[in-house]
């Protein structure tokens, strides 16, 4: 069975060709700057790569792109497209609607799309993505979608309810849903098979996506039981340009001095701040990094404060859940920054914490990088969430 993934943002399209027989990616590519001028990549398996630019309008055209480079030209690995057997799609937001990847029915679509006003830059751009795909593939080829938040759709009201009144729960459903699930769920569950323990049975595993986003998940048992991104990515710890948890006050404090809409305050929450807003550099953890080596203060300052905003969190999710068996680190960051792991590892020497000082220093490959006497075990694991959404599409279109 070969089934093709899809993440679709509002003007760009990624995709991945999976054979679930060795679970390995046969081809992958990403159509970004839909609707504007169109560039596109492919690359597969083999070693072949291709880059160019070519004009897509909407997001069907950008599916003819997919099904060309597939099924045509040097980077063919496809005969005919009868050969897909399904396709997934990644979904932000699945609100408290969806707990669990479902098939895509009319009546899926329209709940991602009334789901929009909790995530207006994700959602309508997913439920284009599906009437897109069936346009270019038919309406015979199988589609599931998978979400981000359902992982997190475990957590008790007590971690996902927000204390502003009770009333705009009801209305509007503000409540902290959580994001990355489809990371920390793969990266969680491969961390419980490490511990010898398959399903999480049993375990207390703290997950860390550290990328330009990051969140952290407490994951009790296999279920999260909280998480650090709220009703939106926002929310949490100082990220690439997001500024994570702050006082509100703060917020409307600066609204009001500079005349800032809704809209305009909210750019500089997702796109102004973070460790950009902090350095005044870069939102990229190596700038900063090597900024950091040649002594500029800011952007110690921003390291520092994503550090130390780390720290205090993976220190509450211990204590929520009972202790710690496992930590994990995934994403950009989280798999080739050994600093910041050791930042944060240092900090949980109290429990018994020890570090490999070989192996932290590995990048991109699954690796234990505690000591041999350490406590806890701490692993870096390489996130697959594409591996992730083809397996829930496998399960679902298999038991048709």
């Amino acid at each position: 069975m070969k089934i093709l993934v899809i993440n679709a943002g509002s003007s760009s399209l990624k995709y991945q060709l999976i054979n679930m027989e060795d679970e390995l990616c046969i081809a992958k590519g990403i159509c970004e700057r839909i609707g504007i001028d169109g560039k596109f990549e492919h690359k597969t398996a083999s070693g072949y790569e291709t880059k160019y630019d070519i004009e897509m309008k909407d997001h069907v055209a950008a599916f003819a792109e997919v099904k060309k480079a597939l099924t045509e030209g040097e980077g063919k690995v496809l005969d005919d497209l009868s050969e897909v057997s399904a396709i997934g799609h990644r979904i932000v937001q699945g609100g408290a609607i969806f707990d669990h990847s479902v098939l895509v029915t009319p009546k899926v679509i329209e709940d991602i799309e009334g789901l929009a006003p909790l995530a207006p830059l994700h959602n309508h751009a997913h439920a284009q993505a599906i009437t897109a795909a069936r346009e270019a593939f038919g309406t015979e080829i199988p589609q599931v979608v998978v979400f981000d938040t359902a992982f997190h759709q475990t957590m008790p009201p007590k971690a996902y309810m927000f204390g502003i009144p009770y009333e705009y729960y009801e209305k509007y459903a503000v409540r902290r849903y959580g994001f990355h699930g489809t990371s920390h769920r793969y990266v969680s569950a491969r961390a419980a098979e490490l511990l010898g323990k398959p399903g999480g049975e049993g375990t207390r595993i703290i997950t860390c996506h550290l990328g330009n986003g990051s969140s952290l998940a407490a994951i009790k048992d296999g279920k999260v039981i909280d998480t650090t991104m709220g009703l939106t990515p926002l929310d949490g710890f100082l990220m690439g340009t997001r500024c994570g948890a702050v006082d509100p006050s703060a917020i409307t404090f600066v609204m009001q001095q500079e005349g800032f809409t809704p809209s305009e305050m909210d750019i500089v929450m997702n796109k102004k701040s973070g460790l950009l807003g902090i350095s005044g550099l870069s939102s990229d953890d190596r700038d900063i990094t090597k900024a950091v080596e040649e002594g500029h203060p800011r952007a110690k300052l921003a390291w520092d404060m994503r550090s130390y905003q780390i720290i205090k969190l993976v220190g509450g999710y211990i204590s929520a859940l009972g202790g710690l068996d496992a930590i994990v680190f995934t994403a950009g960051v989280g798999e080739n920054q050994p600093i910041i792991r050791r930042d944060i590892l240092e900090s949980l020497s109290y429990l018994g914490m020890t570090i490999n000082d070989e192996a932290i220093l590995s990048r991109r490959t699954e690796i234990e990088i505690s000591g041999k006497d350490s406590k806890i075990k701490a692993y870096v694991i390489p996130t697959n969430e594409e591996l992730v959404i083809a397996r829930d599409t496998k399960e679902i279109v298999e038991a048709l």
